[in-house]
């Protein structure tokens, strides 16, 4: 695992054309607000199913919870993925944006990195990217865009990176090779991926807060909890904390 705190490069290296894996639409800026805010426009434009746009900076990005996500220009990969073709289950398309970065860290330097429910990529206990999914209703469309940020040559205190040296758009690249490879059913590599299960854990609500025992997650994404008053508890959204044993 890399120590985060390193020196951000001033941009990304120059390179000739890129060649990204087909049926991807790939565009990348120097600098925006929100990835996931202009592809949510350009989705109302008419934006095509698996429409990519990453920026070397974001001035307005957002984690769960209206978290702000920042990193120093051009260290990190902060990417938005359009999906136009949505699922039954849309919980579905963060997990396999999740498990793709798993893939492409793993790819990059042999990082070994788990799921934390429902959107944190984790190296141990540490952050390595975070998923932001938003969803509309576009004409006769219903689009899904993900976010994704992953901490490549720069972390903040206390979060882990991929590592020096490594162009954020080969970690891209990587991404969407693995995105592809995945099979029609991920539920089970999901749920093999998601180290929130077994774990004692904490789900902070907007009225509250639930303690116990992670069980389970079902297909349609939601966590089950067992409590500690021994009554089992099923959540769609929340934001957990992985609690040490007592």
């Amino acid at each position: 695992m890399e120590t985060p705190g390193a020196t951000p490069p001033d941009r990304w290296p120059q390179q000739g054309p890129r060649e990204w894996p087909l049926g991807w639409h790939v565009r990348v800026v120097d600098e925006t607000g929100s990835t996931n805010a202009d592809l949510l426009a350009a989705a109302a434009a008419g934006a095509p199913n698996r429409t990519v746009l990453a920026a070397r900076h974001q001035t307005a990005g957002r984690g769960r919870l209206d978290r702000r996500w920042e990193a120093p220009p051009g260290a990190n990969l902060l990417v938005s993925l359009l999906f136009t073709d949505v699922p039954a289950v849309p919980h579905e398309l963060t997990q396999r944006v999740g498990l793709a970065a798993i893939a492409a860290a793993r790819s990059a330097t042999g990082i070994e990195a788990r799921l934390k429910w429902p959107n944190d990529v984790l190296v141990g206990d540490e952050k390595l990217a975070g998923v932001l999914a938003q969803g509309a209703i576009t004409g006769d469309r219903r689009v899904v865009v993900v976010g994704i940020g992953v901490n490549v040559g720069w972390a903040p205190p206390g979060a882990a990176r991929v590592g020096d040296g490594i162009d954020p758009l080969d970690v891209l690249a990587a991404m969407l090779r693995a995105f592809d490879r995945q099979p029609a059913d991920v539920w089970p590599e999901y749920r093999a991926h998601l180290a929130t299960i077994g774990r004692s854990v904490r789900v902070e609500l907007a009225d509250g807060q639930v303690e116990g025992r992670a069980l389970d997650v079902e297909r349609d994404g939601r966590l089950v909890v067992l409590d500690d008053c021994g009554i089992t508890h099923r959540f769609d959204v929340g934001d957990v904390v992985h609690l040490r044993p007592g």
